[in-house]
């Protein structure tokens, strides 16, 4: 909603300052709101004003120690022009509070505003009246808040303007917001107060979480009965981590009780007391990383000899990646071969990690959701982990919360919306730092969760309690073991909530094929592209689709593609040649051709023109992105669901009444509509055409589509799709090498 005070605000800015020029910038947008922009316009100005000649957005040391050198303190008789006074309305206004007409003059409106925006700020003691100090200028300058706002809580903002009334004049701490809200600044500030507190001088404290500070907290611990500011602290830090307690100077019993209580949920001794290992777990995110953990993760094999080095150590649930992209990079990253027959034969227990990058915003989609579930699912499934399993999905970098809301949810919904049309075949986690893990399992979309807390300084971290479904706290890196048995590991605190797997599902011989990693998708789009031009079945006048649009088609279908490949353990290749190919000869006539047997089937045709000469050619066609005729869909998944294969209802394929509920035409429109169903029965007419077609032309069977088909079996079943004449024979010839293409980035990916 539109503001008149910030409006004129900005016209002011706009007005006096060359449309930003003069502050090197652009004009300001006229529209009564006040946002970052504004804010960075009204320091410029500022800066300006002073004489400072490189002007900045930030309002940094120098911009402050300008206005303590130069005025001391902004009233009416410092303040040094108009249009300074005219900035300061400004920022004011912008911060909602009454900046007196923005008339340059610092009147009593001005006054009452400031002495009311110090109250505020928890600083009206120290800087009583309605003049301006150079940290509550800096204070103003910004966007933060210092009412409750977005349903922020009381206490909190209690907290904060207490930090700020407390240790405003100390050299390095700066206002902090009160709006009742956790954040980055008020940790930051927490720990500050700690360290004047503990008696470090302006200079030494340095708002790190360091050694002289772990030494002095360790001389603080504090129990029923005790009372003053280190129990305001200690009380703070549970108010900021969502423990129901009062912010006071008192520790009482019912304070023990909450602590007891907290120190259940972090796995910390239960003692109630504010002891050392408590306090560094209200403070930061990884805590005391002194402890030791009963789980850890890593990129290395575990071997016997460092199995045996993790057990000796006291560590039981391992946590290792499923797959690993590179062959070069971190080559054991991915579980390798008799590592997880290691981990069982030496009592240990395995929880599977998902991460190909993740390391970016950009990397998270609704699509990418879908490829990760699909790729995950099935590693996890080659590595033998048992059905029920949970997987951990990672946010393995500072996702800011709007990054949350905008790509990260969309993302782990898909993921879940994945897992589910999939039959649910393993649980969902998420990796990430605590604001992520939190938002995504409120969401519904994760179960437990693997909090990244070692990041201490991410935002995500810094501000927000510890999830509630925490099942790994990794707080360390370490080495434990010596000679063969020596292994770096992330050292992670277990809750329980969450043992991983202790037995495990024997490997298949062979790989199977996984999503397509969309890296090497312009590599394939050029490679497939080009040998189709090369064999002269480039673009042709007649043909509806580019042949790179047919390409996008197939693979758009990975996932169908994939977990049918994957269920009939046949190369995905077999499927993308066979589907690739014939969509890109889909033309003009087989558009007329749909059109006839839709109305055939849809329209109204006598009883005396059903039988006529050359009706039949109305009756079917070959469509969709496979060219397959109703007739054949059928013949293929009959042949299926006899075989066990396939559920479903068998079809009479001579059923060709012109109706809509004839058999001939549910199979057509379904092929020609559906086009995940037309590339399942891609696979289906492969897995017919081995068994020798029946129905049709009928040959002589052969083995059914396998991991391990010759190039002789790969042709034939290849020849079979398209018919026992020629050009079936030659177009076979020429389909083995687009085979080989497809084929040459699915063994990249899947590893082998």
């Amino acid at each position: 909603m539109a503001d008149e005070m910030v409006l004129r605000a900005q016209r002011f800015i706009n007005t006096t300052y060359g449309n930003g020029a003069t502050l090197g910038m652009s004009k300001l947008d006229e529209n009564g709101r006040t946002s970052w922009t504004v804010m960075y316009a009204l320091t410029r100005a500022l800066q300006y004003e002073m004489g400072i000649g490189s002007l900045s957005n930030n309002f940094g040391d120098g911009t402050l120690a300008a206005i303590a050198s130069k005025y001391g303190k902004l009233d009416a008789s410092t303040v040094p022009s108009a249009n300074f006074c005219r900035i300061l309305q400004s920022a004011l206004y912008c911060k909602g509070y009454d900046g007196g007409d923005i008339d340059g003059t610092y009147n009593s409106r001005v006054q009452a505003a400031v002495a009311k925006l110090h109250q505020n700020m928890g600083v009206d003691v120290t800087y009583p009246g309605g003049a301006l100090w150079p940290k509550t200028v800096k204070g103003l300058f910004n966007m933060d808040a210092y009412v409750t706002v977005n349903s922020g809580s009381d206490t909190i903002r209690s907290i904060q303007q207490w930090l700020n009334g407390r240790y405003v004049l100390r050299k390095d701490f700066y206002i902090i917001p009160c709006d009742g809200h956790h954040s980055r600044d008020v940790a930051k500030s927490m720990l500050y107060a700690i360290q004047y507190e503990l008696g470090m001088a302006d200079g030494t404290a340095n708002g790190v979480f360091g050694p002289g500070t772990q030494t002095g907290l360790k001389s603080h611990t504090l129990s029923t009965g005790s009372s003053g500011v280190w129990v305001q602290l200690f009380t703070a830090g549970m108010v900021l981590n969502k423990r129901p307690v009062a912010f006071s100077s008192s520790f009482t019993s019912s304070l023990a009780s909450a602590v007891s209580t907290f120190q259940s949920f972090m796995h910390l001794a239960d003692n109630g007391t504010a002891d050392f290992r408590t306090w560094s777990s209200l403070l930061v995110s990884y805590g005391d990383q002194t402890r030791q953990g009963e789980a850890c993760d890593g990129v290395t094999k575990i071997t016997p000899a460092r199995a045996q080095a993790l057990k000796s150590a006291g560590y039981k649930y391992i946590g290792r990646y499923l797959y690993n992209p590179s062959t070069t990079d971190l080559p054991e990253k991915e579980i390798q071969p008799g590592e997880l027959a290691t981990i069982k034969e030496y009592g240990l227990r395995c929880y599977p990690i998902y991460q190909t990058w993740a390391r970016s915003v950009d990397y998270y989609s609704p699509q990418q959701g879908v490829t990760d579930c699909a790729n995950a699912a099935y590693k996890a499934e080659e590595h033998g982990f048992k059905p029920g399993s949970r997987i951990y999905f990672a946010v393995d970098y500072d996702a800011v919360d709007d990054e949350v809301t905008s790509h990260i949810l969309p993302y782990f919904k898909s993921v879940a919306d994945q897992m589910s049309r999939m039959g649910n075949p393993y649980k969902i986690g998420v990796y990430g730092p605590r604001n992520a893990c939190s938002r995504i399992s409120d969401a519904g979309y994760a179960g437990t969760s693997f909090v990244s807390n070692m990041s201490s300084g991410f935002s995500g971290n810094l501000g927000y309690a510890m999830p509630e479904n925490w099942a790994f706290d990794q707080i360390v890196t370490k080495s434990i073991g010596s000679g063969d048995g020596h292994i770096e590991i992330d050292n992670n605190i277990a809750s329980g909530r969450d043992t991983g797997q202790g037995d495990f599902d024997a490997p298949p011989a062979q790989k199977l094929d996984i999503g397509f990693d969309l890296s090497y998708w312009e590599a394939l789009a050029d490679e497939a592209t080009e040998y189709m031009k090369s064999i002269g079945r480039g673009e042709q006048s007649n043909n509806i689709y580019t042949r790179r649009q047919c390409l996008e088609t197939i693979m758009s279908l990975d996932d169908v593609i994939t977990s049918t490949a994957r269920r009939y353990r046949m190369r995905k290749a077999l499927i993308q040649t066979t589907a690739f190919w014939e969509f890109c000869h889909y033309g003009q006539e087989d558009l007329i051709k749909d059109g006839g047997v839709g109305f055939y089937y849809t329209g109204t045709v006598p009883d005396w023109a059903q039988n006529l000469p050359g009706v039949s050619k109305v009756q079917d066609s070959s469509t969709g992105v496979g060219q397959i005729q109703g007739r054949i869909g059928i013949l293929a998944w009959n042949n299926s669901i006899n075989a066990g294969l396939a559920d479903g209802t068998i079809l009479d394929p001579a059923d060709v009444r012109p109706s809509p509920d004839s058999d001939r035409y549910k199979m057509w429109i379904k092929l020609l509509e559906d086009n995940a169903y037309n590339v399942r029965t891609v696979a289906h007419i492969h897995i017919w055409g081995a068994d020798g077609k029946q129905g049709d032309a009928e040959e002589i069977p052969q083995r059914r589509p396998a991991l391990d088909y010759t190039q002789t079996e790969i042709y034939e079943v290849l020849r079979r799709y398209q018919g026992p004449v020629e050009p079936a024979f030659s177009d076979a010839t020429l389909r083995m090498p687009l085979y080989a293409i497809f084929e040459k980035y699915n063994s990249a990916v899947r590893g082998a």
